[in-house]
């Protein structure tokens, strides 16, 4: 799937601004970011709920902006479940195939199998009033692949359940992903949701992505300041850079070159670390370091001045 300066806005109020983004077949994508950001937004236009102002929207390279959801590819799980109160769990996954009119034979067979893959096969006769919340989650979750779509778009499924089934059930998400192996995009405000499960992630703020990357990527080289306080905690300071070098035996690619540079900071004194972006002398940066990573020795500073 491709996004390609996708913008909208609603008003006067700019939502999404020129968002780009390649999300790979197979992947658990997860958009994160605060309230607002603008990933609900992007996740309806994927859907086809959402028309963007501008931009375009690939899957498999065959443009989608003209389709209407159902031609898409891709079906949507909602936070606030969305299940037939009438129906029963059986009748609720096999809804869309009762629309298309399959025989009872392939419907019965299709659903068990569903059901099965969700933990819900004992519970097919049950409507949604006598389920937990996670169950109907899980039954939200058949319904919507059911139908096999090349993506499944996640809209902060967990949110309505309480911290311990949250956790359950994410693991379960992960299981179900393994199995079927389709391309999952998952929205969430919840930083150690996305870092949990996450192939890559998306990190939002005011309609913009400010870095992609894997869960360790976005942990420990995070590229702004805002990821780097948004995800998990951390320690941040002005800096100037004091001196620059080049590592030993760096890599010629310059996209892989990889720098020593010393950073004079107020609170902290000198410091020497690695980067990968090329910075000069005199130039203002930011410096972060996880708690995690502070070690508080008897031992004296060294002579140098270098931590």
């Amino acid at each position: 799937m491709v996004i390609n300066g996708v913008s909208k806005s609603f008003g006067n109020f700019e939502v999404l601004h020129g968002v780009d983004l390649v999300i790979n077949k197979g992947e658990f994508f997860s958009l994160l970011g605060p309230s607002g950001c603008g990933k609900t937004t992007l996740l309806r236009i994927i859907a086809g709920f959402e028309t963007p102002d501008s931009g375009t929207l690939t899957f498999d390279g065959i443009d989608v902006l003209s389709l209407p959801p159902n031609r898409r590819h891709a079906n949507t799980v909602f936070q606030s479940y969305a299940l037939f109160p009438h129906l029963t769990v059986f009748e609720n996954v096999a809804f869309s195939l009762r629309l298309k009119k399959q025989p009872n034979s392939g419907v019965n067979a299709k659903v068990g199998e569903y059901l099965k893959l969700v933990q819900l096969e004992n519970h097919a006769q049950k409507k949604p009033n006598q389920l937990s919340g996670g169950q109907k989650q899980r039954v939200a979750i058949a319904r919507a692949l059911i139908n096999e779509p090349s993506v499944l778009l996640l809209d902060e499924p967990l949110s309505a359940l309480d911290a311990k089934l949250r956790q359950h059930m994410l693991i379960e998400l992960d299981t179900i992903h393994d199995k079927i192996g389709i391309t999952f995009i998952y929205v969430t405000h919840d930083q150690q949701e996305a870092l949990s499960v996450s192939d890559r992630i998306a990190v939002m703020n005011l309609g913009d992505i400010l870095q992609v990357g894997t869960p360790h990527d976005i942990y420990e080289s995070p590229a702004k300041d805002f990821v780097a306080r948004f995800i998990g905690e951390t320690n941040l300071f002005d800096a100037t850079v004091a001196k620059v070098e080049k590592m030993a035996g760096a890599n010629s690619d310059p996209a892989e070159i990889e720098y020593m540079a010393e950073l004079d900071i107020a609170e902290l004194g000198r410091i020497k670390v690695t980067t990968v972006d090329a910075v000069n002398p005199g130039q203002k940066v930011s410096f972060t370091i996880r708690p995690e990573k502070i070690v508080i020795s008897r031992k004296n500073r060294p002579p140098n001045g270098m931590i």
